[in-house]
């Protein structure tokens, strides 16, 4: 595969330092969350960029899943898709990640958005990543 984009950025002072991208766009102060024995404060966290970097791929691959489904494009009008990664703790000094993903689909029926959810899980660059690596849960939120 050839390179199409490459984003960058530098992360300096660990969890309670500062991360920026190298085109400038992205510059942000971290905390470490008060569940993780940090002060809980304003700054982001890996956690949340993660999640919202995983949130806004899946969403976009979902595209990419339509034409093999037999779906129109207009069934992804209103939609979104949530993110939660989930910072896991085993032994000491033993740390992994999980995520859970839940689309919001109120153009889709349960069947249609859990196949919508599957076949993007298969096309999705974060999902291909974090295959056989980081436990991914898919959900498709109730339809209101």
């Amino acid at each position: 595969m050839d390179a199409i984009y490459t984003a960058e950025a530098t992360a300096t002072g660990a969890r309670t330092g500062e991360v920026a991208s190298s085109d400038g766009r992205l510059d942000l102060q971290l905390s470490r969350p008060a569940e993780m024995g940090g002060d809980g404060g304003p700054g982001t966290n890996p956690e949340q960029l993660f999640a919202a970097g995983f949130a806004a791929c899946f969403h976009s691959a979902m595209r990419f899943s339509l034409t093999p489904l037999g779906l129109s494009p207009k069934v992804l009008e209103g939609s979104s898709v949530t993110a939660q990664v989930h910072f896991l703790r085993g032994e000491p000094g033993d740390f992994d990640l999980a995520v859970d993903l839940t689309g919001h689909l109120p153009q889709l029926d349960e069947e249609q958005a859990r196949a919508l959810m599957e076949r993007t899980h298969t096309v999705c660059p974060y999902s291909r990543a974090t295959a056989g690596n980081v436990r991914v849960g898919l959900h498709v939120a109730p339809v209101s």
